[in-house]
């Protein structure tokens, strides 16, 4: 087990009410960690905790309910975190997706990237100073997404903001490598298409799961097991996408910039059929 997947130490999750933040919540208290939890949706979160505590009877579960974006909110979950224990990871989760195009509707751009960015980036800073001091070994997980990566059309905002965890995430794996050597790791969770209230709006604990996505749980056990092996980059498939067809993605979208090809090319009317020949080799 990675070193920052212990017993007794502190796991902090924002984002923590349902999705892949509660499946990873439930992963750490099957660890038998110490659990600080946070959402903007209280009365969600403190179902979660419910829940929580009754399939781990006498497991230690703190909520700090509120908006991830309010400095107070962050100041507040961390000194919980920092008075429940010997903190040993921060999960970064919390995001929406509700975004804009590439031009106008700059109000939602800004609430947008205030959470799947600058919270996340404001919270990673202040947790950093903390876990330096600690003598044992912990973690920082912040979720991105394949739309970071392959920037598809659709939700510019969406993109761009997962674009910019994927390059801040490669930049604090390499400072923390500098700095701490391996005491301190990064880590960048990548789900694929997933079965959450994000992707499937309205659906709840009991919902049947369709077909094509992952389930919440299998995110959290890729998490679990990518870190195990040292993975920085810890892809999740789902039913639909293999792993090889998410890599020939990848590769196409890299070499958009090696060869000059149109801007997202895989969905420009010119060359779609050639990344439909392209992707056959999967």
């Amino acid at each position: 087990m990675h070193p920052a997947i212990r017993k007794d130490a502190v796991a902090v999750i924002t984002g923590a009410a349902v999705g892949i933040g509660y499946a990873i919540a439930e992963r750490m208290a099957q660890e038998k960690m110490k659990l600080v939890l946070s959402d903007k949706n209280a009365p969600a979160l403190m179902e979660a905790i419910h829940r929580l505590r009754s399939k781990f009877p006498g497991s230690t579960i703190h909520p700090v309910m509120g908006d991830i974006t309010s400095e107070a909110v962050r100041e507040q979950l961390h000194q919980v975190a920092v008075s429940t224990g010997e903190i040993a990871i921060l999960i970064n989760n919390a995001a929406i997706i509700a975004g804009a195009g590439p031009s106008g509707n700059t109000t939602q751009w800004r609430s947008l990237m205030e959470i799947n960015f600058w919270a996340l980036l404001m919270l990673q800073e202040r947790f950093i100073k903390t876990l330096g001091h600690q003598q044992s070994h912990s973690a920082i997980v912040n979720v991105g997404s394949k739309e970071g990566i392959t920037t598809p059309p659709g939700n510019a905002a969406y993109a761009v903001s997962k674009a910019a965890v994927r390059v801040l995430t490669e930049q604090l794996a390499h400072e923390l490598r500098e700095e701490f050597a391996d005491k301190i790791s990064a880590h960048l969770l990548i789900p694929g298409y997933t079965f959450t209230p994000m992707n499937f709006p309205g659906t709840s604990i009991d919902s049947i799961k369709p077909k094509a996505p992952w389930r919440a749980e299998q995110v959290a056990e890729r998490m679990v097991t990518g870190m195990n092996t040292g993975e920085f980059y810890i892809f999740c498939e789902d039913n639909e996408v293999t792993r090889e067809l998410d890599q020939r993605r990848m590769q196409w979208s890299v070499d958009d910039l090696i060869h000059n090809r149109p801007a997202l090319s895989r969905w420009h009317p010119d060359w779609k059929q050639h990344f439909a020949e392209f992707s056959k080799g999967v």
